[in-house]
């Protein structure tokens, strides 16, 4: 079994960061000794430097291998450069053994809060796509903003603007888990075969309503996906429990 974190949103920063609440589910899921971590953008509050500096010390409280991409908040005041001097690329493939591949998109605009892959970054999300296709593995995309709308979290904004492509892109090629966060509430959806998840805010302050802090853990066996949504330093519950696709 593949076991696998996503956390997202962590507002690293003065006035918007809980390290509290940070450290404990740091410490949960290293309990948890998952294969990867996957964080899907909006490490800092502001994009500034010193936020990146204080994110990678605690970015390394982590014992697993951790993979992030940009949210629109770290492509601030020169942001998408330091996230590649300090963080790594922005966007980037890896393999897990010889059947999971995870693609990481950088769906930010400098100094903008809309979301957009872009024709160039798309046709070599295609290019890799078709590659997973030919060898049969697991798919899991990931990048910041949210692909289609989530449930709670008022006026409709800062969709991917070409989510359209993108969302045809990824169904067409069976694309098995699509992760994002952005708007801090956790939500699933599946579409054809598909499932699309939204994390909540690991760490940041900025909550809607009485969402808590929060993180997704999957088990990803022969047979079948579990997502369980882990409240931080509370309930832990399965989100779905889903079949894996068949080639």
């Amino acid at each position: 079994m593949t076991v696998i974190a996503h956390i997202s949103d962590l507002h690293v920063s003065r006035s918007d960061f809980n390290e509290e609440i940070f450290m404990q589910a740091a410490s949960e899921i290293n309990q948890l000794n998952p294969d990867m971590i996957i964080l899907t953008g909006d490490l800092t509050e502001n994009g500034y430097y010193a936020e990146f500096e204080q994110v990678t010390k605690y970015l390394e409280v982590f014992e697993a291998p951790l993979f992030a991409v940009p949210g629109n908040h770290d492509s601030r005041n020169l942001g998408y450069q330091t996230f590649e001097e300090l963080i790594g690329e922005r966007s980037w493939k890896l393999t897990m053994g010889d059947d999971l591949t995870v693609i990481g998109l950088d769906s930010s605009t400098p100094d903008e809060n809309r979301g957009h892959i872009g024709r160039p970054q798309h046709l070599w999300l295609e290019h890799q796509l078709d590659e997973c296709v030919i060898n049969e593995n697991f798919m899991i995309v990931a990048f910041h903003h949210h692909l289609i709308p989530i449930p709670q979290t008022g006026r409709e904004r800062n969709i991917l603007s070409d989510s359209g492509d993108i969302l045809k892109t990824l169904s067409t090629h069976g694309v098995d888990l699509v992760l994002s966060g952005h708007k801090h509430v956790p939500n699933i959806w599946k579409l054809n075969d598909t499932i699309i998840v939204n994390a909540g805010s690991l760490s940041s302050y900025k909550l809607r309503g009485k969402n808590l802090n929060s993180y997704v853990v999957y088990n990803i066996s022969e047979d079948e996906i579990e997502v369980y949504l882990n409240n931080v330093g509370g309930e832990r519950f399965l989100f779905g429990n889903f079949p894996r696709n068949k080639i």
